[in-house]
This record gives C-alpha cells, sequence and structure tokens, in this order.
C-alpha cells in the first residue's frame, strides 16, 4: 500500500524519470500533484505494471490530478550536460508547467537539484512508496514509450518500439550494423567494443 503523502496538509508534487538509461531518444521526466484524499486501484511504480496497465492508469491519474506536467530533454543536451543534470532539468521543465505550485517535492531517486525555494525530500524507490511518485513514474515511462514508437517509424532497424531505446544485444547490434542515429547518446558507450582499447 502506497502513502498518499509524506506531510498532510502540504500541496506534495510527485517527480520521476524515465529513459536514463538509454542509448536513444530523450529523458522523459513527470511532475503530478494528486488531491489527499485521491483513490487510484492499483497505482504503483511503473516497472511493475503491464504496458496496457500504465496506459490504464495514465488516462485515470491525468483525470483525477490536480495538477500534472511532462517534460523531456533531448538526446544532445544530454550529451552535453550528462545524464545526470538531464535527468534534473527534465524534472525542473516538469514543474515549470504545473498549474498549480507544490508546497514541497518528492524526488525519486537519491539525488535532485534544488528547485527554486521549494523544500525536497528524495526518496530511493520512491515510486514504490508514494502514490504522486509513482504516478509521476507512469506518466514519464507512457510519454516517453510513446515518443520511442514513434521513432521506430523513421529508424526501425534499431528496434525501439520494443527496446525503448534500452541497451538491448538486439540495439547494440543494430548500432554495429548501421551506425548511429541523430537521436543516439553519442557520449554513451553505445557498443561493447568501446570497453576495449586497440592496443
Amino acid at each position: 500500500m502506497l502513502d498518499p503523502f509524506l506531510t498532510a496538509g502540504t500541496i506534495e508534487a510527485g517527480c520521476d524519470e524515465a529513459g536514463r538509461g538509454c542509448l536513444a531518444g530523450p529523458v522523459y521526466a513527470a511532475a503530478v500533484i494528486l488531491p489527499s484524499e485521491v483513490e487510484i486501484t492499483g497505482l504503483d511504480d511503473s516497472k511493475k505494471l503491464t504496458g496496457s496497465r500504465r496506459i490504464h492508469l495514465r488516462q485515470v491519474i491525468e483525470q483525477q490530478a490536480l495538477a500534472y506536467a511532462v517534460s523531456s530533454v533531448d538526446p544532445g543536451e544530454i550529451d552535453e550536460i550528462n545524464i545526470l543534470n538531464a535527468s534534473f532539468l527534465a524534472m525542473h521543465r516538469a514543474l515549470d508547467q504545473l498549474a498549480r505550485v507544490p508546497e514541497q517535492l518528492l524526488i525519486d531517486g537519491n539525488r535532485f537539484r534544488p528547485y527554486r525555494d521549494i523544500p525536497h525530500h528524495c526518496i530511493v524507490k520512491g515510486d514504490g512508496k508514494f502514490l504522486a511518485i509513482a504516478a509521476a513514474s507512469i506518466l514519464a515511462k507512457t510519454y516517453r514509450d510513446e515518443h520511442m514508437k514513434m521513432l521506430h517509424q523513421k529508424y526501425p532497424e534499431y528496434g525501439w518500439e520494443r527496446n525503448k531505446g534500452y541497451p538491448t544485444r538486439e540495439h547494440r547490434q543494430a548500432i554495429k550494423s548501421h551506425g548511429v542515429t541523430p537521436f543516439h547518446r553519442r557520449s554513451f558507450r553505445l557498443t561493447d567494443e568501446q570497453l576495449s582499447l586497440e592496443l
């Protein structure tokens, strides 16, 4: 059972990202403010849910949230500022778009760059502990998956509709065979050969 809030009577925004470990595509983040009395059956960490269940819950979250927003940082920006900073930036961009200003932020993970003067709490595995973070994880994941499916139409040889840009064997082999696209993160280790030096 996930907790509905960290501090009772406070407007809390849950924040989470998706796609941090991918070789291609943007990193996405979402920020969600839920009503204090919200009840969303089955709401949980997005990684524990099926794709169809995530899509269903996304619709419920968007209907019931007091405010929500989703944003992203593209591969070029990721290469410039690194993936950790890009994750923070994506969360900040999502927070910028919220229709309501939260009084407190619940961040999934153990690190965050402060946003304005709003207090924040980093919560390891927070998407399995708090409803608002779980909701954010579902929005970030589903919006990113949709984006990768769209990119798959342009670059079908990489299997992005299946691997969503993550470093699967299929994806790495496609990079070896077809090279990189404008949507690959060039600062990442894209092929296994990059681990070894030619002496």
